[in-house]
């Protein structure tokens, strides 16, 4: 399941992370760092993922 996860978090990262923890802390700064930029969304998604 976690690898279906880290697919969608390459895809649309704030995805991959409402998917791992729900809307709350780790949702609202992936927001905000995939409006500043895709990469650092995507890091801090896979690393959510893979922290749980």
């Amino acid at each position: 399941m976690d690898l279906l996860r880290i697919v969608i978090a390459i895809l649309l990262p704030p995805l991959g992370v409402f998917l791992q923890v729900g809307i709350g802390k780790h949702f609202w700064i992936n927001i905000v760092l995939t409006l500043l930029g895709y990469i650092p969304g995507i890091v801090h998604a896979v690393w959510v993922i893979a922290k749980k």
